[in-house]
């Protein structure tokens, strides 16, 4: 899957799909995990990578931290949000525990966020033009970039568990 594009000037009708996608990514991934076997969690898609189990970990880490970037940029003004190191995160003893506790975190916390999106793009002049500052201190992201980019994320770990698994 290709990187994501910080370029690209994303209309309501793409961001409205990007909403989509954040809304139904749990039932997306949960067609692709049910049926696994525990063994399956293992796999990798790369030497070296994170297995499946430590994706869904993750993607339950990121989202929850997009969910509050996200409502920090609508209700705060965020100059800035705080920054995880993401490698750390998902290397503690708390990546080895089952999945189904991060895939319950993720089915709750999409269908908020999907919600709170909605509302947004029922005003797009006044919060799409809302932003913060990266945690790299130099870019700035729109809310329609965070928007596009956490529908772009949860594909894109998805992938790699569909790779994994072939």
């Amino acid at each position: 899957m290709s990187s994501f594009d910080w370029d690209k000037d994303y209309s309501i009708e793409e961001l409205l799909q990007s909403v989509i996608a954040i809304k139904e990514f749990p039932n997306h991934l949960a067609k692709v995990i049910t049926p696994l076997k525990e063994e399956d969690f293992e796999k990798t898609y790369r030497d070296g990578g994170w297995n499946i189990r430590q994706i869904i970990h993750h993607l339950s880490d990121s989202h929850l931290n997009g969910y509050m970037r996200t409502k920090h940029t609508i209700f705060q003004d965020a100059e800035s949000h705080q920054a995880y190191d993401q490698d750390k995160w998902n290397s503690f003893k708390d990546s080895n525990f089952h999945h189904e506790a991060s895939f319950m975190i993720l089915l709750g916390i999409h269908q908020r966020w999907s919600l709170l999106l909605l509302e947004c793009l029922k005003e797009p002049e006044l919060q799409l033009a809302k932003s913060l500052t990266h945690s790299d201190g130099i870019r700035k992201v729109s809310l329609a970039q965070l928007i596009a980019l956490y529908a772009w994320h949860g594909a894109h770990h998805l992938e790699q568990i569909k790779q994994a698994l072939h």
